[in-house]
């Protein structure tokens, strides 16, 4: 089924426009190893994390988190992509996470945009945050195509998109699920997403009051969502079933007319 993507919601891919661009060198004989497969330290030890996508991970020492398919063969691209080569970072929401991160959109000195060379290759899946959306639509359109194609990820079980069905089983994991939206509601100014009649028990997506009103701001009722099929990205929880909690407009995605 075509894809139909709420454009006015994505913000354009206009790297110029994002804040001040930085040239840093990295070489491959520096400090800067991979600290993980969307990770690493420049020459100059700044830590940067590539922002939009999550590939594959390491336990990195949380109890009970295995290690990820194609962990290795993550890791392996990126150093192909960056190790090396003069990389240029931009921004486009904030700079730094709590760990004192960049948090960077990164590009070679080809131009060639590695988040796209990751997602094209079925190595990471978009991952967004309300405080930084710049570029999702194309980084969306990206990660389809590798979908499309069955590259990396999207050919195994572990990252396959799941129906509302599979979610239970899938509690505590970031996952991109389809379903039609049963009902849609906005309770005391929180919104809800209900994909069964059993409430207590079924899929949900919730969306705080704050960012109801940010999809307003986009001009978007989320209770025009009712009866349409969407695809939703979130790290699945447990609160009267399964539920992912949606805190800006680019995690929704609208799949028919």
């Amino acid at each position: 089924m075509p894809t139909k993507y709420i454009q006015r919601l994505m913000v354009p891919l206009r790297f110029s426009a994002l804040l001040a661009v930085v040239l840093w060198p990295l070489t491959a004989a520096a400090s800067g190893e991979l600290t993980r497969s969307d990770a690493l330290v420049l020459d100059d030890e700044t830590r940067v994390r590539l922002v939009g996508i999550m590939a594959p991970k390491l336990p990195l020492g949380r109890p009970g988190f295995r290690i990820e398919p194609l962990v290795e063969q993550a890791k392996s691209a990126l150093a192909e992509l960056i190790l090396g080569r003069r990389l240029t970072l931009s921004y486009g929401g904030r700079r730094v996470d709590r760990y004192g991160r960049a948090l960077a959109h990164l590009h070679d000195e080809s131009g060639a945009w590695i988040q796209d060379e990751m997602m094209l290759r079925g190595l990471a899946r978009v991952h967004s945050f309300a405080d930084n959306r710049a570029a999702i639509g194309k980084m969306l359109a990206f990660e389809a195509e590798a979908r499309a194609a069955g590259r990396g990820v999207w050919a195994l079980e572990d990252f396959r998109v799941i129906g509302v069905d599979d979610t239970l089983a899938r509690i505590g994991s970031y996952q991109v699920v389809e379903g039609r939206v049963l009902d849609a509601a906005v309770i005391g100014r929180r919104g809800y997403l209900n994909f069964g009649e059993d409430y207590g028990d079924d899929f949900t997506i919730s969306i705080a009051p704050r960012d109801v009103t940010t999809f307003h701001r986009v001009g978007i009722d989320i209770l025009t969502l009712e009866g349409r099929r969407v695809r939703v990205r979130g790290w699945l929880k447990s609160f009267n079933g399964p539920m992912i909690d949606v805190i800006h407009p680019e995690q929704i995605e609208v799949l028919d007319n």
